[in-house]
């Protein structure tokens, strides 16, 4: 079990960053129905939001899938920051959102197939709420998590930049055995990538998630590259590129406010991740290295979680030990599948492996996908 050495980990550097500023209202605004939640229809075609204002603090959307098509749900701040998104919504389903909003103009955003820009609507928050840091422990938490990210951004840009060095001088060999070493650092800290807009698909973007005529960058391109064409003759502009973008990341990320809800939903997205993505082999789908990503999705969720873990063991003490023993379960089960100090290839393990992968990760969704209310005390 990772916890105590995560806990280490979030609380070892000395950054400090300016906290979000926003904070907790249980009355949405002009939200639909008795309880204060903001129903969105989304559909193939639409995006029917019920209202278009909110006061400010924390702002529940309840989203339903009508269409055919798999959907997301965003919630976008200037320059498509994202401040909070639900992804992977099947038709029929329905999905809550949780983000707190400080005063300002937003959009929302649903994003049938998940790829493209999506159906966006005007969102305007007004007024003033206490922010969720003036909770002592949620303010430590947010402090002790951006620590984390900072460790984690300093390999990731050491990595990439092995990484590309090798594409740039053409050996296809080494760049292969750093490819899942970098994304690692990636897959660890992706909420908080997510939110800078379209930084995250300049570096992540798989070939299935580009809308028509989008120029295809980033890690799954060089992935090809080396896999699939095994020729990288022609990969230096890209991997410059990813180079350029994964250094803005890192520069971004110094400075990020981060609200304790953002923890709470990016621990609960990097699940979401493994299941939509990493279970399914459609992530690296060249290399076959899902479980790379698997296992740095896991840690980067516990991470967040550990950060917020105080606070939740106030607030409900037995979540926090089913949350504790979740983590333990899936750690289990994912180290039946580790090669030196790696991964077995996803193309190796068979539909029973992954089935047990799959229902220990869907164990702990259950609990952490409450985490975000406890939080802003819903």
């Amino acid at each position: 079990m990772r916890t105590p050495r995560l806990l280490a980990i979030v609380a070892a550097a000395a950054a400090t960053v300016p906290l979000a500023a926003c904070g907790g209202n249980d009355e949405a605004g002009t939200a639909s129905g008795a309880s204060g939640k903001i129903t969105v229809d989304a559909s193939d075609t639409e995006c029917k939001v019920a209202a278009a204002e909110s006061d400010a603090g924390t702002v529940t959307f309840a989203i339903t899938n009508k269409g055919n098509k798999v959907t997301e749900f965003y919630v976008y701040a200037a320059g498509d920051r994202v401040m909070g998104e639900v992804e992977n919504i099947a038709p029929s389903l329905s999905r809550e959102l949780i983000v707190e909003l400080a005063a300002g103009t937003y959009e929302t955003a649903c994003k049938p197939g998940m790829i493209g820009k999506g159906i966006r609507n005007a969102f305007t928050v007004s007024g003033s709420a206490p922010a969720l840091t003036e909770d002592a422990k949620l303010a430590q938490a947010t402090k002790d998590y951006q620590r984390y990210v900072k460790s984690q951004t300093g390999a990731l840009i050491e990595q990439t930049t092995a990484f590309v060095n090798a594409v740039k001088a053409g050996d296809i060999e080494k760049a292969k055995g750093l490819f899942p070493i970098a994304r690692t650092y990636w897959e660890r800290i992706e909420p908080v990538a997510e939110s800078f807009g379209d930084l995250d698909p300049k570096i992540d973007a798989r070939e299935a998630d580009l809308a028509p005529g989008e120029k295809w960058t980033g890690f799954h391109k060089l992935e090809k590259d080396l896999w699939v064409s095994k020729d990288v003759s022609k990969s230096g502009p890209t991997a410059d590129q990813l180079l350029v973008d994964v250094q803005t990341i890192v520069d971004k990320s110094e400075t990020v406010t981060l609200s304790p809800v953002q923890l709470a939903n990016g621990s609960k997205g990097l699940l979401d991740e493994v299941a939509s993505g990493k279970i399914t082999g459609e992530e690296d789908t060249f290399s076959h290295t899902d479980l790379w990503d698997f296992a740095a999705n896991v840690e980067g969720s516990q991470a967040a979680i550990a950060a917020l873990r105080p606070a939740i063991e106030e607030k409900d003490a037995a979540l926090a030990k089913t949350l504790d023993e979740r983590f333990a379960s899936v750690e289990a089960a994912l180290e039946k599948h580790r090669q030196g100090d790696g991964w077995a290839l996803h193309n190796t393990l068979s539909e029973a492996d992954l089935k047990v992968l799959s229902d220990e990760i869907n164990a702990l969704s259950e609990p952490i996908s409450k985490v975000a209310a406890l939080v802003a005390g819903k």
